[in-house]
């Protein structure tokens, strides 16, 4: 078992996130990328198992360094480094685990995988929105909304309007997509769950107060939304459509 501390390089990371792989994970991860995009693969090189020694200590660490630097290659290269198998690799997991702990009630259980694949998407990039493809940000959203949704559950009010802040900055969207019903669909239940957050512990909610004032002035009924829980517990994590597409015409979030 290969424990991978994912860390930014180039500074001393004080906060790495961790995940534990075996060898057959390392190989149906190579094995996908082949499969699905031979032309980016070719001379990325795999370390192969050996037949005797495999155990040995000197072997451990040789292959370990050699996984160090597949990942690494791996992440420089931009056409596999978005793609649902290197994802799938890192974070998917977490994601699918806190979502599941998260439909029976489990929520403290659930903060952990959600933290640690929010670590994950923040030391692989995947909070730079504008570099992101769209099944990037599906999963970047569901996350933030999901420590929103736990974090609120267990009463941790100012953690809980953090997250949901965090990820209003990023939705917020521009006067023409506002004007054209171009909103996403966690856009207005994090809108509520901030200005009821905002107002329990005292924080100024005007902004977003604002915000769902124009949206209730373009018609658009806010009365009637299912709510930031019911949205998270219904979605799909495996499916790249779902929350990562908007209600109307277009998919592109500003």
């Amino acid at each position: 078992l290969y424990t991978i501390h994912v860390i930014h390089s180039g500074t001393f990371d004080k906060t790495p996130a961790i995940i534990t792989r075996r060898y057959t994970d390392f190989e149906r991860l190579h094995s996908r990328l082949r499969r699905r995009h031979g032309d980016e693969m070719d001379g990325v090189y795999f370390p192969r198992k050996k037949l005797r020694k495999n155990f040995v200590a000197e072997t451990i660490a040789k292959r370990s360094r050699a996984f160090e630097q597949y990942l690494s290659h791996l992440h420089s290269l931009p056409e596999l480094r978005s793609t649902p198998t290197f994802l799938e690799f890192f974070y998917l997991g977490d994601l699918r685990a806190g979502q599941m702990l998260m439909r029976v009630g489990r929520y403290q259980d659930a903060l952990g995988s959600l933290l640690n694949a929010l670590r994950l998407q923040e030391k692989l990039g995947c909070h730079q929105l504008l570099q992101l493809n769209q099944l990037q940000r599906v999963h970047w959203f569901f996350t933030l909304s999901a420590l929103v949704t736990c974090f609120q559950e267990l009463e941790q009010l100012s953690e809980a309007q953090e997250h949901c802040d965090r990820a209003l900055q990023d939705l917020a969207p521009s006067q023409e997509a506002l004007q054209q019903h171009q909103l996403h669909p966690l856009l207005i239940p994090l809108l509520q769950s901030n200005v009821r957050l905002s107002w329990k512990i005292s924080k100024d909610k005007r902004r977003w107060e604002a915000l769902l004032q124009e949206i209730q002035e373009q018609g658009i009924d806010i009365g009637n939304q299912p709510n930031l829980k019911e949205c998270l517990i219904k979605e799909s994590i495996e499916d790249s459509e779902g929350l990562g597409k908007a209600k109307s015409k277009s998919e592109d979030v500003p």
